[in-house]
């Protein structure tokens, strides 16, 4: 073949979202839209706010907007912008250094990874976790190494303490989580920072905590807890794709919190990493997100079709526990093979994705951004589909 064999591997077990998704697209040719109930991919459906449109247009007729290069970590007026953001919001003390606005929350990852890690070096994450991670990791040329999560989905501290090894370099969470719509709380990232800083000193490593958090603004009746208050060598990613609606503008950022170790050469390396890969982040919308800081999407949007999901599946006999976070529900599989239930759902047009492509067979995602009537029409075949097993 042509290609490289890692690649081929690469090629191999690529996302079973966007194959679903795919699916999905072919599905609604033969069966029209509203005879098709996908599920599988988070592609936020509720509109961005009017703001964003307005500061937009605002930004196009401005004499002041620049489309040219900027220093490789972003516009300095946007970073600082974000900046205060998180100062005022998480009480701290970050400043434009330590900030790099990126490609989204996947470019603020990889450029992370490629700032903290050598090759072989080992990144450790809660399963079950979002498919694109071991991506990330092969890009980075890191080994990701999954940790096996309390039934609840909570971090099993015991299990994460004695996966570290001298390789370990990062511990990479996801809160509120995908795809199982977990918060983590205050108290149990306390104590991860405990065992993080126990076993760095164990082996003389350095382990830094990312906290990839895109689904911060989406939560139910909780508070997401800040991890710059847990465990001081942190680094925080998010992007604007869901709190904004802004999936295919690839917008987000990195910040290092003041108190790591030699954090402003951490974010000027994930800087240098950022121009690497991209050269930089859109211009306009960097521009755009400067002046959109706080601003969110209407959640309670979610909140309805969550319910909305929750009650009609558990009429159905499905079980689950209620997402506290993000637009995602992980339900048990009513049989062991989870990838073979999806099956089942595809005779009834619905499209999920088997919770074994997230590390965690046994389950299966659900993404709830999409419309009411999609959740609506779709509650009869489900209760079939589990009716027919």
């Amino acid at each position: 073949m042509p290609i490289a064999q890692q690649m081929q591997d690469m090629v191999k077990g690529s996302s079973m979202i966007r194959k679903m998704f795919e699916e999905g697209l072919r599905l609604r040719k033969e069966f029209g839209d509203d005879n098709v109930f996908d599920y599988s991919l988070g592609n936020p459906d509720v509109p961005p706010p009017q703001m964003v449109k307005e500061t937009l247009l605002e930004l196009i007729n401005s004499p002041d907007i620049s489309h040219g290069y900027m220093p490789n970590p972003g516009f300095p007026h946007v970073r600082q912008a974000i900046a205060d953001y998180l100062n005022q919001e998480y009480n701290t003390r970050l400043n434009t250094e330590l900030i790099v606005v990126t490609v989204g929350a996947a470019g603020a990852l990889n450029d992370s990874l490629r700032a903290l890690l050598d090759p072989g070096d080992e990144i450790l994450v809660p399963s079950p976790y979002f498919v694109g991670y071991n991506q990330y990791a092969f890009v980075a040329g890191g080994v990701l190494k999954p940790v096996k999560s309390l039934p609840d989905f909570h971090l099993d501290l015991e299990a994460i303490e004695n996966a570290v090894t001298d390789k370990t370099k990062v511990m990479l969470i996801n809160s509120p989580n995908n795809p199982t719509g977990v918060v983590y709380t205050a108290q149990e990232l306390k104590a991860l920072g405990e065992v993080l800083e126990r076993t760095g000193a164990k082996y003389g490593n350095r382990i830094y905590l990312i906290s990839d958090e895109p689904y911060r603004k989406i939560a139910y009746d909780v508070d997401v807890p800040s991890v710059f208050d847990a465990y001081p060598h942190t680094i925080v990613l998010t992007s604007y794709s869901k709190e904004l609606s802004l999936a295919g503008e690839r917008i987000g950022y990195l910040a290092v919190s003041p108190e790591a170790d030699d954090a402003e050469l951490v974010a000027q390396a994930a800087g240098v990493a950022n121009t690497m890969m991209y050269v930089n982040a859109p211009a306009l919308f960097q521009q755009v997100i400067g002046k959109l800081q706080g601003v969110t999407v209407d959640t309670a949007i979610y909140r309805r079709r969550r319910d909305m999901l929750c009650e009609g599946l558990k009429d159905a006999g499905y079980e689950f526990d209620i997402p506290q976070g993000a637009f995602y529900l992980f339900p048990k599989s009513p049989i062991e093979n989870d990838v073979k239930f999806m099956e089942v759902l595809h005779k009834e047009n619905i499209l999920a994705v088997p919770g074994t492509g997230f590390h965690g067979p046994g389950h299966f995602r659900l993404s709830y951004a999409i419309p009411d009537k999609t959740i609506e029409n779709s509650i009869a075949g489900f209760k079939r589909a589990i009716q027919s097993i």
